[in-house]
């Protein structure tokens, strides 16, 4: 299955489903409702992006209600869609999944987003499943989560970059899923 977290519009939904096909399981975890608090693990840029809600980049904080994600999927090839609304912290933790995880896309920003889900998600991989990190150059809490996940539970799994300076990674055939 792919799971989505943080999904925004749904355009990178969209996408993937286009590209991966239909055949999947496409969940996917929001809020719909925009970001939760950035904290001082986040970073100053993090606390100053959010506080400036008149900047062009603010976006509502983010916010797209499930509707415009639903209908902005309509367009793609994606025919199984489970989205679940609410917090990661909520929602994440104790979601049963019916396969494993081939492709995982983090886009919490947060720290605290961010290490829910590959808490809750990581173990749920498959060998060679693929982990994106969409914000782990642009906001310090995100990164600080990938490092601080990968260092708890002794994995050496290698970041790598792809253009425009999106990273990820994969779960190597010889990882723990602790």
């Amino acid at each position: 299955c792919v799971v989505e977290c943080g999904v925004w519009k749904g355009g990178m939904a969209a996408g993937l489903a286009d590209v991966l096909g239909p055949a999947r399981d496409y969940y996917l975890f929001d809020s719909f409702e925009g970001l939760p608090p950035a904290r001082e693990i986040d970073g100053e840029a993090a606390l100053r992006w959010q506080a400036d809600k008149q900047a062009p980049g603010y976006h509502n904080n983010c916010a797209a209600s499930l509707e415009e994600v639903l209908a902005t999927l309509s367009q793609s090839r994606a025919t199984k869609i489970i989205p679940v609304k609410g917090w990661f912290q909520d929602t994440v933790p104790n979601f049963s999944l019916a396969s494993p995880i081939a492709l995982l896309r983090l886009d919490g920003d947060w720290y605290d987003s961010t290490m829910v889900c590959l808490s809750s998600f990581f173990p749920k991989m498959a060998q060679g499943g693929k982990v994106i990190i969409d914000d782990y150059y642009a906001w310090d809490g995100c990164g600080r989560a990938v490092h601080d996940y990968l260092s708890q539970h002794n994995l050496a799994e290698r970041i790598e970059v792809m253009p425009p300076g999106v990273a990820y990674f994969t779960k190597r055939e010889s990882a723990s899923s602790s």
